[in-house]
């Protein structure tokens, strides 16, 4: 774990600047139940998140950030999402869940 406490032994992981979280690397099926974990084990970001960093999607990202708009929801917040890739939007259009990432 890093020091911001939501890095996840994955090849991909959350990173915080206190306010935001950014998104580096992949997010597939192999580690999303990890990279979920463990940023369900720290508040969630009052600025949102940035996934400009995000390098592979499947559609177990997909169900990830929808985990945590679903998490926000719960907890009365609003949570943006950035830069989320393109390849994820199309997931999300094919699956017929676009509005729950926009």
């Amino acid at each position: 774990m890093n020091e911001s406490g939501i890095d996840a032994p994955s090849s991909g992981s959350f990173a915080s600047d206190g306010n935001a979280w950014r998104f580096e690397g992949a997010l597939t099926f192999d580690d999303a139940a990890q990279v979920f974990e463990a940023s369900a084990a720290v508040p969630l970001p009052a600025e949102g998140i940035d996934f400009s960093g995000m390098t592979r999607a499947d559609s177990s990202a997909l169900a990830v950030v929808i985990a945590l708009r679903r998490r926000a929801a719960a907890e009365g917040r609003a949570l943006s999402l950035h830069n989320l890739p393109p390849s994820l939007r199309s997931l999300a259009i094919v699956y017929g869940v676009e509005e729950l990432i926009a």
